[in-house]
């Protein structure tokens, strides 16, 4: 007696549908948050999820400013750029860099979630952080709500 077997299903790229997610960063310790985003920006909240596809979404993250941590992190933690140079090491503490650059480190704690490959560059590009609470994309998130919409009301609107 011959089992049948399951075939793995693959995405294709073509076949991938991409939305836009909004996160507040306010009042939400750094590496939940880090978490949840570099989830999305995989695709694994999605069915289709695929290793090797860029199945994930865009996410956009406001008030990176106002970014919690728990412990001593803010004193303790460091940040560290080299330039190159004999003696060229930066140490930053998280104080400094949450009132300088709040972007760089909600972008620094999602890179290192993401998958060492490749695909981690792509789907870095798909994340924009914002200090304050206004960001640019207003109208991909208002387009893609409104797509599903549009399209059944236009035959509408033409019969009329």
């Amino acid at each position: 007696m011959k089992l049948k077997r399951a075939k793995t299903y693959s995405a294709k790229p073509s076949e991938v549908e991409t939305a836009w997610h909004i996160f507040d960063a306010s009042s939400k310790p750094l590496g939940r948050l880090a978490v949840e985003v570099a989830r999305i920006l995989q695709g694994k909240h999605k069915p289709i999820y695929t290793p090797h596809i860029l199945t994930g979404d865009f996410v956009i993250v406001v008030n990176a400013s106002q970014t919690v941590t728990t412990g001593q992190k803010t004193e303790q933690k460091m940040y560290y750029r080299h330039s190159g140079y004999h003696g060229g090491l930066t140490t930053t503490p998280l104080k400094v860099m949450l009132d300088k650059h709040p972007e760089r480190v909600i972008r620094s704690a999602v890179a290192g979630m993401l998958p060492k490959n490749l695909l981690a560059k792509r789907m870095l590009r798909r994340l924009k952080v914002y200090g304050g609470p206004d960001h640019p994309h207003e109208a991909q998130i208002k387009g893609a709500a409104a797509q599903p919409e549009a399209s059944t009301t236009s035959p509408q609107k033409s019969e009329a």
